[in-house]
C-alpha cells in the first residue's frame, strides 16, 4: 500500500490521532468503516506495546486501506528507534538480532522508509508530525522527495534539513514568540538541524499554499490538544499519561464536513500501567521530552 502512496497523500478524512505509543491509548471506539482515520506517527519506542500497535495498525491498513492513513513521525527512523526502545523490545520479545536482514526490526524499518511524510485535507488542511521548520515553504516540495527515504541526521543538503524539518521541528513556545528559533531540548549539541517556528511562518506557509490549517502531532501538551498561530495550527497528542510521569490527557480531533473541528478527549486510567517503559536506568538515557505547556498569552489577529 505505502509503495504507492505519494509522499504528500491527499485524502477526506474525520478523525485524526496524533503520537499513539501505546496500543491502548486508541481506544476501541469508532466506526472504520464509516469515519477515515488518519495517524500522525510515533507508533514504536517509549511504550512496551510497540509490536502490538504496529501489528494492529497494520492489519487495519490491510483490512481498510481507503480508510487507514499513516503519516511517518521521527521515531519512524532506525537510527531513533534502534535506540528508543523498538529495537529492544523485538530482542528481548522476538528472540531475534535486530541487525539480522531479515529481523523483525529490520522489515519495520524498511515499511517505515516507504511511509508518506504528510497528508493534505480537501485541500484546506496539511497534516504532518513536526513542522513546517525554516525550510518548508510549499507542498510541492514534499511531493519531490523520492522514496524509500532514510532519514539523514548530519544534514549536508536542502533535501535532508526539509526531511528534518518535517519530521522534528516545533512551534515557538507562544504566539508571541516569532521566526526561527533554536531548539535547544531536542537539538542541545546546538547544531542548528531541528528548529522552532513562529506563528509568522505558520501564516506565511498557509498563505503561499492557499490552506487553512496545519495540524501536527510531535508534543505532548496536557489538554491532548492545543491551538497556536490564532488557531491556524493545532497539536494534537493522543497517548495519555506519556511515559508516566506527566498526567496529560490524550486527544483525537474529528473533522466535520463543514471542517469543523472537535477534539474528543482521552484520559489517563489505572489501566495504562505497565504501557511505558519505566526502567529508571532506561530513563535516565533516554528522558522523555518535556511537555509543550499551555500557551496562555492573548492571541494576535495577524502576524504581518
Amino acid at each position: 500500500f505505502f509503495f504507492n502512496d505519494p509522499a504528500t497523500t491527499e485524502i477526506y478524512t474525520e478523525q485524526i490521532v496524533g503520537s499513539v505509543r501505546c496500543v491502548q491509548e486508541t481506544g476501541t471506539w469508532g466506526d472504520i468503516e464509516s469515519f477515515d482515520y488518519l495517524f500522525l506517527g510515533d507508533y514504536v519506542d517509549r511504550g512496551s506495546h510497540s509490536l502490538e500497535t504496529m501489528c494492529l495498525l497494520l492489519a487495519l491498513k490491510i483490512r481498510f486501506p481507503d480508510q487507514i492513513h499513516l503519516l511517518r513521525g521521527n521515531h519512524e527512523d532506525r537510527w531513533i528507534n534502534n535506540g528508543f526502545g523498538f529495537s529492544e523490545e523485538c530482542a528481548t520479545r522476538l528472540g531475534e538480532d535486530p541487525d539480522d536482514e531479515d529481523s523483525v526490526f529490520n522489515r519495520v524499518n524498511q515499511l517505515f522508509d516507504w511511509l508518506p511524510l504528510a497528508a493534505v485535507i480537501e485541500d484546506k488542511i496539511i497534516c504532518l508530525h513536526g513542522g513546517i521548520g525554516s525550510t518548508l515553504n510549499y507542498v510541492e516540495e514534499i511531493e519531490c522527495l523520492q522514496r524509500p527515504l532514510e532519514v539523514i541526521h548530519e544534514v549536508s543538503t536542502i533535501e535532508q534539513q526539509l526531511v528534518v524539518d518535517i519530521l522534528w521541528s516545533d512551534p515557538t513556545d507562544n504566539d508571541s514568540e516569532i521566526g526561527i528559533h533554536a531548539n535547544t531540548i531536542r537539538d542541545p549539541n546546538g547544531t542548528g538541524n531541528i528548529v522552532k517556528f513562529g506563528p509568522d511562518r505558520v501564516q506565511q506557509f498557509l498563505d503561499l499554499n492557499n490552506l487553512s490549517m496545519i495540524i501536527r502531532a510531535h508534543e505532548c501538551v496536557m489538554d491532548g490538544f492545543e491551538r497556536f498561530a490564532a488557531g491556524s495550527l493545532i497539536t494534537v497528542f493522543s497517548a495519555t499519561d506519556y511515559c508516566q510521569k506527566h498526567k496529560n490527557a490524550g486527544a483525537v480531533l474529528i473533522l466535520k464536513k463543514n471542517f469543523e473541528i472537535t477534539p474528543k478527549l482521552i484520559y489517563p486510567s489505572s489501566t495504562n500501567v505497565g504501557n511505558w517503559i519505566d526502567d529508571e536506568e532506561t530513563l535516565k538515557k533516554r528522558p522523555p521530552t518535556p511537555p509543550r505547556w499551555k500557551n496562555t498569552l492573548p492571541r494576535k489577529s495577524s502576524y504581518e
